[in-house]
């Protein structure tokens, strides 16, 4: 007998978002042997001894004993994306849940775990084996069989792309291990159903052999582990007493460590018709994260109104708020026409580069890169050919590297990667298709950086490699990063590009609208990159370019620009950027302070300039810093919108700065705006524009802060000017007509304070939780006949 102590500890618990991932630690699970490479759904169970996490609905009865039956876990409540985690079957009595020393007699029946009269047909379940199948209840109460892929529930994505929920993940030689679990509201599963309503819990389910009956005469239960430990699966099955598939197993279900899941209100909360009519705000994405938070705060409190946030680019706002079809933009820049527009601070956030990128020898994922400007501009110009042939074909890349991770910059910069191979997703930055204030900063970065302008412009970097012929001479900074290689492939194999031809470069890059697709992108390791076809040519069937596949862990690298909310909700890694040369700042609270250090006030309630320029000068200024601002007009308009866009500015500026998980705090990825320190200015600011919005009689006028005339052309973050184009129309239209629920104290302006408008329980969110479980398994020599998804009804 061999008796393990499993330690699990999470990062966070409570107040949880959609998709927002939880850092799942233990110590003392028994090594994995086998490693997959893609530790989701039914690729996972190609493993011995992994650590099973699964999302289910319910309290389990192991944190309260007193659960009714109906709100509790079990088997039947937990998620999977496959009927193969669900099903098995083996010769009659000769099943290891059969042999189970923890099983119910029920186990030892022909047809366990499910009522053998509600087995479909398509099942196909015979007389010649016995079965265990797993039904799955679904929150409306239908019972999904789970033996086939029809049986199903509707969200299960059997030969689909999505990845699935469920992680069998990997225990290194010293029986530690980690794993970023992806938990998923009825917004993305109905059928689960965890919500702000639906108690949910997340199940921690070390796999370490099945605990034989006694007197048990069979092997099947005494198998151990025969594949290499610490190692990738060669490609053999694994023994079924120590697979994953049997999770539902009685003595594996017995070891679980339930973690409770709590959910913050959905963004649809203030959609109701008892939350007031939506008074929309208009402007940055760098706001969207603490948007969720903030939301729920106003509509639910009488004593607000119903804050309704919308993302466009910044000059699309402008233009809203300055035609009076928004009571406010939220920008990261001043606009142009902007006399009577006061610019009150809201967030002090910015944007970051995003990655998944494995060690070599799958020896887990690199946690921390270095970048500088030139790599970046590198692979926003397409300048990396991605592949042997197009190296060959296309003009100026003959002496360029394959991919970002062969670069010797990049090399010199982060040594020790992987180099034994290239590929596309490495060759370009996940980026945007649409103009934006983060596109204007980036740039803006990269037009301060002599080494890469000089690159730009057509000059070797050190190795010989050369900007892409499409790209030299490009002006910068711009809002909106234009697609320049017009290349086509005329040698392709591609089929759908032998049919349609087409530039190939801008099919590598591949923009998207919205920086939260490449944070999503980015979770699931899965790139942009639209080079793959599908189809077969005919006019069933026709040829069409497909997005690639997602990487499997242990050969991953992608990159993407992200903002830093979004990277901290999905607990996505963050690269370094150069400051002054040499010196590499991470997007923590300090290197954001340090930028904020180096502001300077602009004409009067104008945005500070925080220049690019000044941050090459600094050894700790995170150069992707950037400030939001609510920007409102000082006269014009009505008494209610004014007041309420007052509101928002006080409110923002105060309680929405304290740092927290709930309901009007201020999430993970923003540095906190406060009466003192860094950013004690921007308070200062944000308390004046609230009063001048609010009065209506005054124009903000263009006099600095020192009595002299501000300019009054528009610029960017790094203060360049900014580039004015027309306004575009709203990216999302107003919520339907709403009104408040709920008694709530009216808001308090002072600093710090948090109102009852904070309705979802915060407290402890951010510690980790441990819990000890005590695992004592049999583990004998032995045999196993046949690998479950080889047992598994099909």
């Amino acid at each position: 007998d061999t008796t393990n102590c499993i330690h699990v500890s999470v990062n966070k618990h409570t107040n949880l978002q959609d998709h927002e991932r939880i850092t799942v630690t233990w110590s003392g699970a028994h090594p994995t042997a086998g490693r997959a490479l893609n530790p989701y759904g039914e690729t996972g169970l190609e493993q011995e001894y992994p650590v099973v996490l699964m999302q289910c609905r319910g309290v389990d009865p192991k944190d309260d004993p007193k659960v009714s039956a109906d709100q509790a876990v079990s088997p039947d409540t937990c998620w999977t994306n496959t009927y193969f985690e669900r099903t098995s079957s083996a010769d009659p009595g000769q099943g290891v849940w059969q042999q189970d020393a923890a099983a119910s007699a029920s186990d030892g029946a022909h047809i366990a775990g499910i009522d053998p009269s509600k087995i479909p047909d398509e099942c196909n379940v015979s007389s010649t084996f016995d079965y265990h199948i797993t039904p799955f209840l679904a929150a409306n109460g239908t019972s999904y069989p789970g033996c086939s892929s029809e049986s199903m529930p509707p969200e299960a994505t059997v030969n689909s792309v999505t990845i699935p929920q469920e992680a069998f993940a990997f225990t290194s030689l010293d029986g530690k291990g980690n794993f970023d679990f992806d938990p998923r509201t009825n917004l993305d599963n109905a059928s689960l159903g965890c919500s702000s309503a639906v108690a949910c819990t997340l199940e921690v389910i070390p796999i370490d052999g099945i605990s034989c009956a006694a007197g048990n005469k069979s092997q099947e239960c005494n198998a151990t582990g025969q594949l290499p430990v610490g190692q990738v699966n060669p490609g053999s099955a694994p023994q079924d007493a120590v697979a994953p598939a049997f999770w539902w197993s009685a003595s594996n279900w017995d070891r679980r460590i339930p973690v409770p899941l709590t959910f913050a209100p959905p963004p649809g909360v203030c959609s109701s018709s008892a939350a007031g009519k939506p008074v929309p705000f208009y402007g940055s994405e760098l706001l969207s994260q603490v948007a969720l938070q903030w939301t729920p705060a106003y509509c639910e409190n009488k004593s607000r109104f119903n804050w309704q946030d919308n993302i466009m680019p910044d000059q699309a706002a402008d233009a809203l708020m300055n035609s009076g079809q928004a009571a406010a933009a939220e920008v990261s820049s001043r606009q142009a026409s902007d006399d009577d527009v006061a610019y009150a601070p809201t967030a002090v956030t910015g944007w970051g580069i995003g990655f998944d990128i494995d060690k070599p020898g799958n020896a887990g994922q690199q946690t921390t890169i270095n970048l500088d400007a030139r790599l970046i501009l590198k692979l926003l110009t397409e300048s990396y050919p991605g592949s042997v042939d197009v190296r060959s074909s296309h003009p100026g890349f003959s002496h360029n590297p394959l991919s970002l991770n062969l670069d010797p910059e990049f090399i010199k910069l982060n040594p020790g990667l992987d180099t034994s191979h290239w590929s596309e997703n490495a060759a370009a930055l996940m980026n945007l298709s649409t103009s934006s204030g983060v596109m204007t900063q980036l740039t803006s970065y990269i037009a301060a950086d002599p080494q890469a302008m000089a690159f730009l412009h057509g000059k070797p970097d050190p190795w010989g490699m050369t900007v892409n012929p499409y790209y030299k001479d490009l002006k910068l900074p711009v809002s909106t990063w234009p697609l320049l290689d017009t290349w086509v492939d005329k040698t392709t194999n591609n089929p759908c590009l032998q049919a349609a031809p087409s530039a190939y470069m801008p099919l590598v890059a591949s923009p998207v609208s919205s920086l939260r697709l490449i944070a999503t992108a980015l979770l699931y390791s899965w790139p942009m990159v639209t080079t793959g076809c599908t189809g077969n040519g005919t006019t069933t069937s026709p040829f069409q370019l497909s997005r690639a596949a997602p990487e499997g862990i242990g050969n991953r690298f992608m990159l993407g620009l992200v903002t830093l909310g979004d990277a901290r909700r999905y607990d996505l890694t963050l690269a370094k950027l150069q400051a002054s040369p040499g010196h590499f700042v991470a997007p923590d609270d300090a290197g954001l302070s340090a930028a904020i250090d180096l502001i300077k006030p602009g004409p009067k309630l104008k945005p500070f300039e925080l220049s690019e320029q000044a941050i090459r000068k600094s050894k700790a200024a995170y150069p992707g810093t950037t400030i939001v601002y609510t920007a409102a007009k000082t006269s014009g308009l009505d008494k209610t919108t004014a007041q309420e866009v007052s509101q928002f500015i006080t409110v923002s500026s105060t309680e929405g700065q304290v740092p927290g998980r709930g309901n009007g705090q201020l999430p993970d990825g923003y540095l906190p705006i406060t009466k003192s320190g860094a950013t004690k200015r921007l308070f200062a600011q944000a308390a004046q524009v609230a009063k001048v919005i609010a009065a209506q009689h005054a124009s903000a006028g263009a006099t600095g802060s020192s009595g002299t005339t501000g300019s009054a052309v528009p610029t960017g973050g790094a203060g360049v000017p900014l580039p004015v184009t027309g306004a575009s129309a709203p990216t999302s239209q107003p919520a339907p007509e709403i009104a408040p629920s709920g008694d709530s104290p009216a808001y308090s302006d002072q600093p710090g304070s948090i109102t009852a408008a904070l309705t979802s329980p915060v407290g402890g969110s951010l510690l980790p939780i441990v819990l000890l479980l005590g695992v004592t398994a049999a583990v004998a020599t032995g045999a196993s006949r046949l690998w479950l998804r080889r047992q598994a009804v099909r």
